[in-house]
């Protein structure tokens, strides 16, 4: 399991690295990207600080979550693509988006993984209004910076990775749900990610 921890927290410093040689160019053209690579970039300080914990050794909850993790670091800057919105609501989507990410990972801290675990049920913070806010913070934000910089490359790595987080969800719920304090907070919190929708 070690092994699989370290290849882990590797895969993630990688993966962030190369996504970052991409989006930090383009900052200064579009400030409100550091926000979205602050977000997709924290995942790796948790995950080499985190605590251990019990983890799932199946390998398709390892598979959709990489997938997951993965996909949207691979999105680019729009070079032949277009803006769908203005700047301004685009930077507004990415805040929002971000704030709803971070605040969920710091509620989280150490207990943040990729891979479905259990290192400690959290059940306050954004945790109060939906199961898993981090991957609705995900989802506003890849949004916004889907629109402001549509291409067909760029929506497929998209539509890829929100497919593999809805599964992701349901690997974890399966997961989480053997212990009593997560089935206490599912049977408070109806929903899983977006409040009366899912």
């Amino acid at each position: 399991m070690k092994l699989i921890d370290w290849g882990e927290r590797l895969f993630m410093v990688a993966l962030a690295s190369y996504f970052l040689k991409a989006i930090l160019p383009h900052v200064f053209e579009h400030p409100y990207l550091i926000l979205l690579a602050i977000s997709e970039c924290l995942p790796v300080v948790l995950i080499l600080i985190r605590k251990p914990g019990e983890m799932t050794r199946e390998a398709f909850p390892w598979i959709v979550a990489f997938l997951g993790t993965a996909a949207p670091l691979l999105v680019r800057p729009a070079t032949g693509g277009f803006a769908l919105l203005p700047e301004a609501m685009l930077a507004t989507l990415t805040v929002v988006g971000v704030c709803i990410n971070i605040s969920a990972k710091l509620a989280l801290w150490r207990s943040f993984g990729l891979a479905p675990a259990n290192r400690g049920v959290r059940v306050g913070g954004p945790y109060r209004l939906v199961r898993h806010p981090m991957y609705l913070g995900y989802f506003v934000a890849q949004v916004a910076f889907l629109l402001g910089n549509f291409t067909p490359a760029n929506l497929f790595k998209y539509l890829l990775a929100w497919s593999m987080q809805v599964l992701r969800i349901r690997e974890e719920e399966k997961f989480l749900m053997r212990d009593d304090k997560y089935k206490d907070l599912a049977s408070r919190v109806r929903f899983r990610l977006v409040p009366g929708v899912y």
